[in-house]
């Protein structure tokens, strides 16, 4: 099978980032054929449809750095019961100008950890419904909020908890199997 390009877009600027470990342990459990990229997002300015007749360069390369791939995959934190704003300002300049969606028909799915107890549940179901208006395909099930605790995934997205692990590999194997069904 051809190589599975996705797109790994992680909600936290912050540099011990929980989500990007989260986003490390996925990558880890997923088929050989899947390969992914992180996508910068720190660098972006706030949106401005003044940009629409000239995009920015690093809004240019957002675009076109969405558009290379076949898939999506969002880790998020939650702040304030909500998408963090770099996020949704990403989101907002990759399906800008109108009718120039990035996003448009890509599968995607949605998970975040956090050290609160109920995970990113909120942000999820934000994020979810911009997806849905976006034409992004999103897996609905299963649907992954971590209560993130020390030792959990390591830096570099070792899982440290076996039932974590294979919570997370059945999630994995079903974004696997949702992908491929866009993806020929």
């Amino acid at each position: 099978m051809s190589q599975i390009k996705v797109a790994v877009l992680v909600g936290s600027l912050r540099m011990d980032s929980f989500n990007r470990r989260l986003a490390r342990a996925v990558e880890k459990l997923a088929p050989p054929e899947f390969a992914f990229r992180h996508i910068q997002i720190n660098d972006l300015p706030l949106y401005s449809q003044d940009f629409d007749a000239a995009y920015p360069a690093a809004a240019t390369r957002l675009k076109k750095d969405i558009e290379s791939v076949d898939a999506l995959l969002f880790v998020t934190p939650e702040y304030n019961r909500s998408i963090p704003g770099v996020l949704k300002n990403a989101i907002d300049i990759a399906s800008r100008p109108w009718g120039t969606n990035s996003f448009a028909g890509k599968p995607g799915a949605v998970l975040g950890t956090s050290i609160g107890s109920t995970g990113t549940s909120l942000a999820q179901q934000h994020l979810r419904n911009v997806l849905a208006y976006l034409d992004v395909p999103t897996l609905a099930q299963p649907e992954v909020f971590i209560h993130f605790k020390d030792e959990l995934i390591a830096d570099d997205g070792t899982i440290g908890n076996d039932g974590t692990r294979k919570f997370l590999q059945g999630f994995v194997d079903n974004y696997a199997a949702w992908v491929r069904r866009f993806v020929r």
